[in-house]
């Protein structure tokens, strides 16, 4: 996976969290008033050469590209504090690999915790194949949208077999800071 990937987060709209050094402690103190320093406008050859990445690295969204991020509307840039820059863009089809938790797991994912190799292997869990280190949503059973975007902290077949410890490090949730924070204009 690419640095370009390792530094990928989806939320509801679509943040490419790419410079930086954001952790997850920011991400969930993450508030519009205190994190936000100001907003850039992005050349047009900046954002060919994101989508251009984005493809590269989700190849299976070619053909809905254009619903995530126009080619007529702008990108912006959210300037955060501590050199985290947000790439905001507009709309959400899933582009993300995602892994299903079971019912039981939910309240603890909307907690911020960690999603464990048991809550992915359960009765009514799922799992889209990823390799160690892969973004992923966080999708749960009986649910349409997704709950939470987290990094597998072990690949898939590793989950299934192990079935211990933490399987995907929980990064952002429904109604963090980040999650909530209103569209920018």
């Amino acid at each position: 996976m690419n640095d370009f990937a390792n530094n990928c987060h989806y939320l509801g709209t679509l943040w490419h969290i790419f410079k930086g050094q954001a952790t997850k402690e920011t991400a969930h103190r993450f508030d519009e008033k205190e994190n936000i320093s100001g907003f850039q406008q992005l050349k047009t050859s900046v954002q060919k050469g994101i989508r251009s990445k984005i493809l590269e690295q989700y190849p299976y969204i070619e053909n809905c590209i254009n619903d995530v991020l126009p080619k007529k509307e702008p990108f912006r840039l959210m300037k955060c504090h501590e050199h985290i820059e947000v790439l905001v863009g507009a709309n959400d089809p899933y582009i993300l690999p995602w892994q299903q938790v079971d019912k039981g797991a939910i309240r603890f994912v909307l907690s911020g915790a960690n999603i464990m190799c048991p809550g992915l292997t359960s009765p009514g869990a799922r799992m889209t194949p990823c390799p160690k280190g892969a973004i992923v949503a966080i999708m749960a059973e009986g649910k349409q949208h997704a709950l939470a975007v987290g990094i597998t902290s072990m690949s898939t077949a590793d989950i299934q077999s192990v079935n211990k410890g933490i399987g995907v490090e929980n990064y952002h949730y429904l109604n963090d800071g980040l999650w909530i924070l209103k569209p920018m204009k």
